[in-house]
């Protein structure tokens, strides 16, 4: 039986949509979002904390699983080029091969597995779901950048300093993320 129109779409913006010239602009918005959320920093060794994961699960559910890995790539990719959008205004190739590296990578992972939840119902028409999406993308950073860390630092210390003390700023972060995409989801509907 199909839906109405107004509950196709998994996101307010409506990407699924959007003509290319359009995808491209959010593209390059959502990079500027991320490169904006890593100067929003806790400093903390070996990892700083940052808004990185918030605006990654964000870019994910609104975007969707394939723009959204897309955009993380691309933002990526910035960082790796030089470009001073990683944490604190960080830029280089080395901090993917460093201790950070292994959230790095998760990034793109997270933000397609969110993306990919949004669609199928797991966002801001539902705002528990949509928490619990962004809480599956944050445990799945820190099980992937942690992973990395174990390998570099050993497990007991990755799970002290890479693992334990983001737990709380994760559930945080879902639950900001979730009251973000609710709110969108409500403005888009008036």
């Amino acid at each position: 039986m199909a839906q109405p129109n107004a509950t196709l779409s998994y996101s307010p913006l409506r990407v699924e949509e959007r003509s290319l010239p359009w995808q491209l602009a959010a593209l390059a918005l959502g990079t500027l979002l991320l490169a904006a959320s890593s100067y929003v920093e806790v400093p903390m060794v070996p990892v700083p904390m940052t808004m990185q994961t918030f605006a990654v699960m964000l870019v994910g559910a609104l975007y969707g699983w394939r723009l959204g890995g897309l955009t993380i790539v691309a933002w990526l990719i910035e960082g790796a080029l030089g470009l001073p959008v990683l944490a604190g205004g960080a830029s280089g190739a080395a901090h993917f091969l460093g201790a950070t590296g292994g959230y790095l990578f998760a990034f793109p992972v997270c933000g397609a597995l969110v993306g990919w939840l949004a669609e199928r119902g797991w966002n801001g028409s539902r705002p528990v779901l949509a928490f619990l999406a962004a809480l599956a993308g944050n445990v799945a950073c820190l099980a992937l950048g942690g992973a990395w860390l174990a390998v570099m630092i050993g497990a007991e210390a990755a799970l002290i300093h890479g693992v334990a003390p983001f737990i709380v700023g994760a559930v945080l972060k879902s639950v900001l993320g979730a009251a973000a995409l609710a709110l969108l989801h409500r403005r888009a509907k008036a």
